[in-house]
């Protein structure tokens, strides 16, 4: 038996009696080990249910007066753990090494939607914070009773309520409800997920009296993940657990029509598992599985290859019917402003398929019982997890427990879902856990993509030289091809091969900016899917789902417009750029950068070795980021270093400067190796990336050598996200210092040197290539 096969006895009740072994660290994941330690007992008092209107759904004061915060999301790197510990220690007035917050476990947490949007702190720490001010509310109407003083008459300090007056009239939290329960509703607003919000009685204290948000507060999960003590997804164990792997199809499309299970009848208890078109393995050993999956022989139906090659794919959309058309609300004219202006600058921009590529493939652990079914995952939405498998066995949800263990990272929709789905199917037909462990061809060959798009901008001149009108489309694939998470079996692979048809949906989006011309129209388009089920090229949410390359092509634009009239793109930006706080960033950057004023490209570069700076900014939900880029070139290899950013960020208040400037820059990191390498390459048969030979990204020696990050704070604003918005202009950033350093435009990511290279030589023969 190993520490991690007693984790299903974990419950709120049993937090309650053991508080002071559940208190690993200061704001970080509890760990297997401290879970394990946890004894079941019994609270004093009536349990309420775990639903979203209960204040113990997300609070509790333990017997020693300390308080666990428990969590509907997830910590997917950014320090989302000491945030929310910042938030609910400042509402309830104790200190934050007191609090610990309980993420993802479904059986301790209502579904606030996980990881997802960027809403961590924007909304799921909104409802924390209203829950911790009502849990303080409620302590103090306890102390009044129990001290014979009016509300007005006491303070809290340090968990301990006592009379303004006398301090040594007081009650501590553990003497007032210690290992008891709140019995306390809240006023919900009938939304489960990332609009989640029941507030109490009690409103959350101004800005101005908080001690605690607002504070670098240190990580405390840093030093554990570097020195391998804390556990992964990959370490859990179960007792009796087999091992499985998954087998795909060839020719995507293509189903098992015989399968030769004595191919691996020498494989010591190697066993098949078929359900239409679901093909899986499973053995004692991980080594017996991986074998087994490589040796047995499958005969696979005859179908006609569905996919266009890597080279074909931008035609095949521009070809491509539109399903659904949306668009912004239009200002002006746009059509009759084009017909009479006196010129035009029109551009069109290509974005990849791009994997999650997470450093490891997805695992999961699913132990299905008669009575219960436990599964451990490092999905960023475990209670849709829970919900996928409970339709995926045709069990009620109330009988699967979704457990959160941290994973390799991942970003959007990944391939974690999946393969909780695909360790449920198993484990259901064998009688026993299974651990699914997906090697690096499924991590990058069949997770879901963030999708493959062109982008088309137009903008009118008057006689003046003034914009007068923007035009931008973007027509894709769609970013809902399959969901944002696992909670349905269309949206997963393994209800793809057993026969649930795919409910394709139709999403992508229009820049999100502040720019003001008399004619704007925004608009997309999206087109059906490549193939109606169980596709290594199914699209859907990766990163600021769509972001990167709406702005790529957006602020790509705007800067072309910029050159185009022999004007600074700074100086471009803020004259049509209306909101303060936009103009704030724009102008942020460009100082902290030391940006010259100057229109691009430069105009004193000779040689092999060049150099340009370019800008780029962008909203994200409430969010401001702009970016300066300062680019290395070398013309000869087509190599690029991104080799400084400047970023200047607004997210409204700032809870942990530190945390968010750690989380920018994991931004940044990310965007350039999305701009600089990454794209999903296929043939017509299926994937063709299935390792980081032919998924290249970015490795450590290409890394910029500085990120200056600019916070702008606004405390009297409720926080917005931070997650994602800084990837956002990352690629346009890049793009305009490339230009600004050749004078090419390169208008199809990834800028991988031979596509540098072959930009480079077109331009110097007088075609002009993207």
């Amino acid at each position: 038996m190993t520490k991690h096969e007693k984790l299903s006895t974990f419950s709120r009740r049993s937090v309650l009696k053991g508080a002071g072994a559940l208190v690993v660290s200061i704001g970080m994941p509890v760990g297997l080990d401290t879970l394990l330690a946890v004894n079941s007992a019994a609270a004093q008092g009536a349990k309420p249910p775990l639903v979203p209107n209960e204040l113990d759904s997300y609070i509790a004061v333990h017997a020693d007066g300390r308080v666990s915060a428990f969590f509907g999301k997830m910590d997917m790197g950014q320090g989302l753990f000491t945030a929310i510990g910042q938030m609910v220690a400042e509402e309830l007035d104790v200190p934050f090494e007191r609090v610990t917050v309980i993420m993802g476990d479904t059986a301790s947490s209502v579904n606030q939607g996980g990881a997802s949007g960027s809403t961590g702190v924007q909304h799921g720490g909104k409802q924390m914070r209203a829950a911790a001010a009502e849990a303080r509310r409620v302590l103090v109407e306890m102390a009044v009773a129990k001290l014979g003083l009016a509300a007005d008459e006491l303070t809290v300090s340090d968990g301990v309520v006592h009379a303004r007056s006398d301090p040594a009239r007081k009650a501590s939290y553990a003497e007032l409800i210690g290992g008891r329960f709140f019995n306390t509703q809240l006023e919900w607003n009938k939304q489960i997920g990332n609009l989640l919000y029941a507030p109490g009685k009690a409103k959350p204290k101004d800005f101005k009296e908080h001690k605690i948000v607002g504070k670098p507060l240190p990580r405390a999960d840093i030093a554990p993940k570097v020195f391998c003590t804390e556990d992964f997804c990959t370490d859990v164990r179960a007792p009796g657990m087999m091992h499985g792997r998954m087998i795909r199809p060839p020719v995507a499309g293509s189903v098992p029509v015989k399968v030769d299970e004595a191919s691996i009848k020498d494989i010591p208890g190697a066993r098949v598992v078929l359900e239409q078109g679901f093909l899986g393995v499973v053995a004692e050993k991980e080594w017996d599985a991986i074998q087994a999956a490589q040796k047995l022989n499958v005969e696979w139906s005859q179908v006609k290859p569905p996919f266009p090659t890597t080279a074909e794919i931008y035609d095949h959309i521009r070809r491509a019917s539109v399903r659904k058309r949306d668009e912004a609300k239009p200002v002006g004219n746009v059509d009759e402003a084009f017909r009479s202006a006196a010129r035009v600058i029109e551009a069109e921009y290509e974005w990849p398929f791009q994997s999650h590529a997470c450093m490891g493939p997805a695992c999961a652990v699913v132990d299905v019982k008669d009575d219960k079914v436990t599964c451990w995952t490092g999905s960023q939405k475990s209670h849709f997890v829970r919900d996928g498998i409970a339709d995926t066995l045709g069990v009620p949800a109330e009988k699967v427990h979704a457990i959160w263990i941290t994973g390799p990272g991942s970003y959007g929709r990944s391939d974690a879902d999946d393969a909780a789905m695909d360790a449920a199917v198993l484990s259901k037909a064998v009688g026993r856990p299974v651990r699914v462990q997906y090697m690096r061809e499924d991590g990058t060959g069949w997770d879901p993509k963030g999708p493959a798009s062109i982008h088309r901008a137009r903008a009118a001149i008057d006689a003046s030289g003034q914009v007068v009108a923007y035009d931008f489309l973007s027509k894709a694939f769609s970013r809902l091809d399959v969901n944002t998470n696992g909670g349905k079996p269309h949206d997963t692979l393994a209800g793809h091969f057993r026969g649930v048809p795919l409910k394709s949906g139709d999403g992508f989006g229009v820049p999100a900016e502040s720019y003001e011309f008399t004619h704007k129209r925004m608009a997309w388009e999206t087109i059906p899917p490549l193939l109606d089920r169980a596709s290594p090229l199914r699209s859907a949410h990766l990163r600021d789902p769509v972001g990167p390359q709406i702005h790529f092509a957006s602020e790509s634009f705007i800067d072309e417009v910029a050159a185009a009239l022999n004007l600074d793109p700074v100086e471009l930006r803020l004259r049509h750029v209306k909101n303060p706080r936009d103009i704030a960033v724009i102008k942020a950057a460009a100082e902290k950068s030391g940006w010259q004023s100057r229109p691009s490209p430069r105009r004193d570069q000779a040689g092999n070795k060049v150099s340009g700076r370019g800008i780029a900014y962008a909203q994200r939900n409430g969010t401001r980021v702009a970016i300066v880029a300062e680019v290395d070139i070398d013309r000869q290899t087509g190599k690029i270093w991104a080799r400084k950013f400047t970023v200047a960020h607004d997210c409204g208040q700032i809870i942990n400067p530190k945390q968010l400037k750690t989380t920018i820059e994991g931004n940044i990191v990310q965007g350039v190796s999305r701009t600089l390498w990454e794209e999903v390459q296929f043939d017509n048969k299926s994937v063709t990336s299935v390792d980081w030979t032919t998924y290249p990204i970015l490795d450590i020696t290409e890394t910029p050598e500085t990120v200056d990050v600019v916070l702008i704070n606004h405390p009297e604003i409720d926080p917005t996200g931070a997650g994602e918005p800084s990837i956002r202009p990352v690629a346009a950033a890049i793009a305009n210092a490339i230009f600004d350093a050749t004078g090419v435009r390169i208008r199809r990511v990834p800028f991988s040197p031979e596509r540098v290279k072959s930009s480079l030589a077109a331009a110097e023969g007088g075609v002009r290539r993207g």
